[in-house]
């Protein structure tokens, strides 16, 4: 028999190491023996009801990074979600449910993935035409990050083919929005600039054998939904694939081709916003190199032909498993931004959304530059329990440096930085 397991859910704990993006193309269908019971002859065990196995989640997180600039505007500049320097945050309240991906009938599955998040995060990742309206004016806002059904098919290939319909994260890329799942509370300009954050619509995985798998997707935009919240009316997709486990179960690879317009109409009118194409390439690998020791590393490229645009990227990084409850990280990376209009700054509450529809909105830019950051961290996560499912702290410091003498920090007064601080996450 095929025994179902949960799929494009809340990313599991990393032990705080980075999770490679193939994480989110997991596999759902694996192989099982017969239960004991019935290899004895035994009569079968009563089926459970299919919503009995609803699991509901609440994950809270919140900090702060110093910033040795002090910047006048307040802003950490390349930050997303740690954006406000020298002051605390509510990052993060996330309620989800999720209903795993269990058996219909006929070698079929079903499941379902609901999360909300409200906090200052959800600025960066609301969705036109969905969230983009609900608390626009606010510090902290409040967005769908997961909406969705999943399915198991059982086609053409033995492991047939898994899927995903509805508001969902984008499967591209290392980091991602839950804290419990990435090392670090900063996130590399890569994560920020170079991959999606959340889509409408589909993606599959087509598993060819034990270890490898086709992905594929199709959906409004990143960050768009339809009618006035997609902000040119064209859709937009995914194609790559996976090799997971391979090399003994020491390494998975995943790579990622997107392809399709990003730019709003507003910007650059309806016919050019039609045909401009964004061309996002990723490709990451996780290597266990022993049960101490993992390294990952991740390499990007976008061009943008509506802005005339390109970006490109290398990011690792190493964590070492101290103890069950120990881990320490470091993050190395060069970003290249060859324009200055990628790397963006969103002071307003609202920025980001008018931004993505190309109304008018405050944001900061640089100059074109090439950045680097190093970036070393500790994970803590003791045992609490009483219904306390996480409990992490991280406290960490961050080196940036414009690597080609452009002024982006403090104001664009200084070339280098220094952010120093660090979060904490409960989960129940």
């Amino acid at each position: 028999m095929m025994a179902l397991r949960k799929v494009f859910g809340i990313i599991g704990l990393c032990g705080g190491m980075a999770c490679a993006a193939s994480s989110a193309w997991a596999d759902i269908v694996e192989a099982s023996e017969p239960a004991s019971a019935e290899k004895a002859g035994n009569s079968k065990p009563a089926q459970k009801n299919w919503f009995s196995d609803i699991d509901l989640g609440l994950q809270i997180e919140g900090g702060a990074m110093g910033n040795s600039g002090h910047p006048k505007n307040g802003m950490n500049f390349g930050q997303l979600l740690p954006s406000r320097s020298d002051s605390g945050t509510l990052n993060q309240v996330s309620l989800t449910i999720t209903k795993p991906v269990d058996p219909i009938g006929g070698g079929y599955g079903l499941g379902a993935n609901i999360q909300m998040l409200y906090g200052s995060d959800s600025q960066s990742y609301i969705i036109t035409g969905i969230s983009d309206r609900w608390m626009s004016g606010s510090r902290y806002q409040l967005t769908p990050i997961q909406a969705n059904v999943a399915l198991h098919m059982p086609w053409l290939t033995k492991g047939g083919l898994d899927a995903q319909l509805g508001i969902l994260p984008s499967p591209m890329g290392v980091e991602v929005l839950n804290p419990a799942a990435r090392a670090f509370y900063t996130m590399s300009y890569t994560a920020q600039f170079s991959n999606p954050f959340e889509h409408v619509g589909f993606y599959g995985q087509w598993h060819i054998g034990d270890h490898y798998a086709a992905l594929f997707g199709v959906d409004a935009g990143n960050q768009k939904s339809f009618g006035r919240g997609n902000n040119n009316g064209q859709p937009a997709g995914y194609i790559g694939f996976n090799a997971s486990q391979i090399a003994g179960g020491a390494l998975s690879v995943t790579y990622l081709l997107r392809v399709g317009p990003e730019d709003p109409r507003r910007l650059l009118g309806s016919a050019r916003a039609h045909e401009a194409q964004r061309f996002w390439n990723d490709i990451n690998a996780t290597w266990q190199i022993n049960p101490k020791w993992t390294l990952t590393a991740e390499a990007t490229q976008v061009h943008d032909e509506g802005l005339k645009a390109d970006t490109w990227s290398g990011v690792v990084w190493g964590g070492y498993s101290a103890t069950s409850t120990l881990t320490f990280n470091a993050r190395a990376e060069v970003y290249r931004d060859t324009t200055g209009l990628i790397v963006t700054q969103y002071p307003g509450d609202g920025s980001y959304a008018q931004t993505l529809l190309g109304k008018p909105a405050l944001v900061y830019n640089a100059a074109p530059t090439t950045y680097g950051d190093l970036s070393f961290n500790a994970v803590w996560r003791p045992h609490v329990g009483h219904h306390v499912k996480l409990l992490q702290i991280r406290p960490e410091i961050r080196f940036d440096r414009s690597l080609n003498g452009s002024r982006p920090f403090a104001d664009f007064r200084h070339s280098s930085r220094i952010l120093i601080g660090g979060d904490a996450t409960i989960g129940f």
